[in-house]
Order: structure tokens, then C-alpha cells, then sequence
């Protein structure tokens, strides 16, 4: 995979992130929009992980850090660039980023119907935790 680029976004990706997980991510949240995906990129544009390869986006993860904990979303890979490491490449940068920031622990998000991406987050040894439900409240 030596042609595989991993880099943090820039304002400039905002657009094309909205795109890429239209095709390569398994369903939308309330802040999948260019606004909120702009807050996240100027707030803290090294959460938010870009694989490409040939100068187009193959692949993306969200490692989100609160000061507390790591959070991971968005671990998406283009359809046909599945199965070739991007998955792993971009969760071993993720991971690097929260050892850096003294985080202990990831944590996923992971839709229950979603089997390709719990697969691929078992193979990259995340498990679930059946003892918690996440519970949200719109605040729009």
C-alpha cells in the first residue's frame, strides 16, 4: 500500500467527505451537512482522517477526542478499495492520534445491522460492549 496517503482534512474536504459517505458509509446522523461537518473540520481537522489514494479519497475515519476519551465515526472505504488494509491504515492513525493525546481506550460507533462494519471492526480488534445503549435527543 505504499501509494496509500493518510492525512488530516482541511476545509477544502468538506464537500467531498459528504460525497464519499453517500457512497462508501452506511447511513447518515443529524450532522452529516456541510455545516456541521465545516465545525468539526475548523474545530479539529486532525479528527478527521483521509485515506486516498492517486489523489482520490478512498477511505475516512473521525477520531474524535474530548480530552476524556476517543471516540471513532465514519470508518468508511470506498466499495471498490474494500479488503486491501485502508480500513486498518486509517484505524492504526486514529489509534496513534489518541496515544499522542493520552487517551486509553476507543470507543465506536457501529449501526447493529451493520455487518461488513462490524466485521471489519472485529478484525481490527474492537468488540461490543451489550451492557450499553447509547441514547440521543435531537437538539435541533
Amino acid at each position: 500500500m505504499t501509494d496509500l496517503t493518510i492525512r488530516s482534512a482541511t476545509s477544502d474536504d468538506v464537500h467531498a467527505l459528504l460525497d464519499f459517505w453517500t457512497s462508501a458509509a452506511e447511513g447518515t446522523s443529524i450532522s452529516d451537512d456541510e455545516a456541521g461537518v465545516g465545525r468539526l473540520v475548523a474545530l479539529d481537522p486532525e479528527a478527521v482522517i483521509i485515506a486516498e489514494r492517486n489523489g482520490r479519497m478512498v477511505g475516512t475515519v473521525i477520531a474524535g477526542w474530548d480530552g476524556w476519551r476517543c471516540h471513532l465515526y465514519r470508518l468508511a472505504v470506498d466499495p471498490d478499495s474494500r479488503c486491501q488494509g485502508i480500513g486498518g491504515a486509517l484505524l492504526e492513525a486514529a489509534e496513534r492520534r489518541f496515544a499522542a493525546l493520552g487517551g486509553r481506550r476507543g470507543d465506536a460507533m457501529v449501526l447493529e445491522h451493520n455487518e461488513l462494519g462490524q466485521h471489519a471492526w472485529r478484525a481490527a480488534g474492537y468488540a461490543p460492549e451489550p451492557q450499553w445503549r447509547r441514547w440521543t435527543k435531537p437538539l435541533v
